[in-house]
């Protein structure tokens, strides 16, 4: 009952001794508990949220877990009321074996942000090991002629426990022949001798025994008990002694098999066979001694046996016995004493948890990637490692605690630059030579939406032909998302605008994933000759991110408009043209004028005039000007002319196929006599009708240069900007057009030296214009068929191939 009560006061004693270690960790950056050996379960070891500054309330939402590296579930976390308690059973030495220190190392993660604790808990013994002796009954043969004070050694009891719960005591059961003699060497090690103290007589006593009693320090005691069983042996009176009782030899770890460890030698003063010496273990050394060593009987050399290893064991003590051939046979004994000494034969061990992986891209600087722990079984230099990381990362090593680290981002990241990166640990000890191991974390990078599409130039120019079937498509569009999966879905949308009164989407749409642009009606170069817009491309990215590109579509002309003339006069209707003549005038006299136009543009527009000859009638003295219009007398005219030419003229425009319109021109011959009154009023009216034209071809000639003229600075324009950027869908080789605008006949052409290639943004591109100058006769022939050379014989001729 009292031990029981002094074991509980020890322990509460203990406990508070490691509250107080505990709270002065606390602040020094690292929290140290102690906890017993064989504490029960739900043994309280510390508040370990509230050391850690960590509030109860935010355990669970910040993930609060503890790993322990190969400690099993030994202490859990109470996550209600942040107490760290006992989970299962702690054997100090089954953890740590007889090492002095013995803790369990934790560490503590909690997330939001991601923190890393280092806790250490001393694992303190209690004595829970008794003393064991090798055997239970050990029997001991001793010669009558010893002399007094003759020892036999005896092999000491060993407690699992450390410190003073491992420090024995012994004490023999009382006898008149024997006493123990205790030893304490400089290895703080216990010798035992069993010493006779009074001459032995087989006669009269064959047998002693006695009762070794070891006892240990702890708090209860513990002990453990030897049966020595005395034979006392006739004869032989003398035993082999060594030079010295204890040897001392140091060997290398990893011996060769079959070293030499030492040469034992040892002397008998008996002659004869009583002083042939024969050497072997002792028979209680444990099975540790005869799996490494062997001894040979007759030289005494004892040598390696098996493969020693300076982290498997450290020491050994081997207990001798040297005995002669007499009879009875008597022995000596000694210990040799074997330290290894430990050499760089281990390499590092390298292990790695992840924690955040895969790692955003824009993950902020000291972001943990994941724990790294190295280890190394060996001892002082060469159980010190260095951890390194391979060149050219983003990442860095940072030491936490010791052994400890953490692999934390230690440059931006950009996942469209490198989206894996494979980082090489190398654990390095400093040995000699020394010796490295290598381990591998692969971090991939998760995309961010941080890439707007882009289009591959900001404009694009697009022709189009008029009168295009409702839904044709006139253009793709392509945008390119640097970013990965839906960062990288890209969509298309028209920028809605007004154009004129109407919407921009009753004219265009775009398909929303493929890019493509539809007419959605049929265009009309008369009513819109260039349509510009936006298209948008938008990826699906949060938040998603977006460019614009600007289409150009010009709406190309085709001839669907046939020459109108106009009316003769100011007030006239579009009728017969119906003028005076005089007899009296001379060749090339003009005597009237048609006048017409055509709502085309460029050579769809540019007309000319043919004079119709009726059939069967005879040469007409009149000629018509082929791209002026202009009536005028061939020759003099004279009586036999009839009174009244009715001259049909042919207005044509260029296009292709051409589009005619016809003229009645109505002349009336006058006499001389009627000349002057006929001729003022010819006079008056030619004067008006001049004027009225000269008006109308002023305007006509203004208009269509202006449009030309527009017409060749968009195409100029176009080629300047293919040839300054990369050719794509809709572009164009550069080239150098030429206008000439003809004022002479009021009407406008357009050469150019080599093809111009136009785009209608569907399939590869074809020539869509060609502008060249043929070889034309001197000048045109006229319906009579006289040859006119006021006419410009240079006149370009414009073909449209689509």
């Amino acid at each position: 009952m009292v031990s029981s009560k002094s074991r509980a006061v020890d322990i509460r004693r203990l406990l508070l001794s490691f509250l107080l270690l505990a709270a002065g960790a606390a602040g020094s950056g690292q929290v140290h508990y102690s906890v017993p050996e064989e504490a029960k379960h739900g043994t309280f070891v510390g508040r370990i949220a509230q050391d850690l500054g960590l509030e109860v309330a935010e355990l669970v939402p910040r993930l609060f877990r503890v790993a322990s590296k190969g400690r099993g579930d030994l202490l859990e976390v109470n996550l209600q009321n942040g107490i760290l308690f006992v989970n299962s059973r702690i054997d100090r030495e089954e953890l740590c074996g007889r090492n002095a220190e013995c803790s369990i190392h934790l560490e503590v993660i909690v997330d939001r942000p991601l923190q890393v604790f280092h806790v250490e808990v001393e694992v303190k013994d209690i004595n829970d090991n008794p003393p064991i002796f090798p055997m239970a009954v050990k029997t001991i043969r001793f010669h009558e002629s010893r002399l007094l004070d003759s020892r036999f050694p005896l092999e000491g009891a060993s407690d699992a426990d450390i410190g003073v719960n491992a420090l024995l005591s012994y004490k023999l059961s009382s006898s008149e022949f024997f006493f123990l003699d205790v030893q304490t060497n400089d290895e703080l090690s216990q010798s035992l001798s069993l010493v006779l103290r009074k001459s032995l007589d087989r006669e009269e006593t064959a047998e002693v025994n006695l009762l070794l009693v070891a006892t240990d320090g702890g708090k209860p005691e513990l002990t453990g008990t030897v049966q020595l069983l005395i034979k006392v042996l006739d004869v032989n009176d003398n035993e082999p002694t060594f030079d010295q009782s204890v040897y001392k030899v140091q060997l290398l770890e990893n011996t060769a098999n079959g070293t030499l460890v030492i040469k034992l030698n040892s002397s008998d003063a008996d002659e004869g066979s009583n002083s042939e010496i024969m050497y072997s273990f002792s028979s209680d050394v444990p099975p540790t001694i005869t799996t490494k060593f062997k001894i040979d009987p007759s030289s005494g050399e004892i040598r390696t046996k098996g493969q020693l290893d300076y982290e498997e064991m450290k020491s050994y003590e081997i207990q001798v016995i040297a005995y002669d051939n007499g009879t009875p046979s008597m022995s000596g004994h000694c210990k040799i004493t074997v330290k290894l000494v430990d050499i760089n034969d281990n390499t590092p061990e390298i292990s790695i948890t992840s924690l955040s992986l895969p790692i955003p891209e824009d993950a902020p600087l000291g972001t943990v990637i994941a724990l790294i722990t190295v280890s190394d079984r060996d001892t002082g230099a060469n159980g010190q490692v260095i951890c390194t990381l391979n060149l050219h990362n983003p990442f860095k090593l940072v030491s936490t605690f010791k052994n400890y680290y953490s692999l934390v981002l230690d440059s931006s990241l950009d996942r469209e630059r490198v989206a894996n990166y494979e980082v090489i640990v190398t654990a390095r000890d400093r040995g000699s030579p020394s010796l490295s191991a290598t381990a591998s974390v692969s971090v991939d990078v998760s995309d961010v939406n941080d890439n707007a599409p882009t289009f591959a130039q900001p404009e694009y120019t697009v022709f189009v032909k008029e009168n295009n079937p409702p839904g044709c498509h006139i253009f793709t569009v392509s945008a390119r998302d640097a970013d990965a999966q839906e960062n990288a879905l890209v969509s298309y949308s028209l920028v809605e605008r007004r154009v004129g009164e109407r919407a921009l989407s009753s004219y265009v749409s775009v398909h929303a994933e493929s890019g493509k642009v539809y007419a959605l009606q049929p265009l009309d170069h008369e009513e819109l000759e260039l349509l510009q817009f936006q298209v948008s491309a938008r990826d699906a990215g949060v938040p998603p991110l977006g460019s614009n590109v600007t289409l150009q579509v010009f709406v190309l002309d085709e001839n669907d408009n046939a020459p109108a003339l106009l009316p003769p006069g100011p007030g006239g209707g579009a009728g017969a043209v119906s003028q005076l003549v005089a007899r009296s005038v001379g060749a090339g006299h003009v005597v009237a004028k048609v006048r017409a136009v055509d709502a085309d543009s460029g050579y769809n527009a540019w007309l000319s005039y043919e004079l119709q000859a009726a059939a069967g009638a005879a040469r007409s003295p009149f000629r018509v000007g082929l791209y002026t219009g202009e009536i005028s007398t061939t020759r003099a005219l004279d009586e036999a002319d009839a009174p009244r030419q009715r001259l049909l003229v042919l207005v044509k425009d260029h296009g292709e196929p051409a589009l005619t319109a016809t003229a009645t021109v109505l002349l009336s011959l006058e006499d001389s006599g009627q000349a002057p009154k006929a001729s003022s009023r010819a006079s008056t009216g030619a004067a008006g009708a001049e004027a009225a034209l000269v008006d109308v071809n002023v305007y006509l000639i203004v208009a269509i240069c202006a449009v030309s003229s527009l017409f060749v600075l968009t195409l100029l324009l176009y080629t300047a900007l293919r040839c300054s950027a990369p050719p794509s869908e809709g572009a164009c080789g550069p080239g150098k057009p030429r206008l000439v605008c003809s004022s002479a006949v009021g009407s406008w052409s357009y050469s150019q030296q080599r093809r111009q290639r136009v785009c209608s943004g569907e399939g590869p591109p074809k020539t869509d214009l060609m502008a060249f100058s043929p070889s034309l006769p001197a000048g045109p022939i006229s319906a009579d068929g006289e040859e006119h050379p006021d006419v410009d014989a240079d006149i370009p001729t414009i073909v449209s191939n689509f």
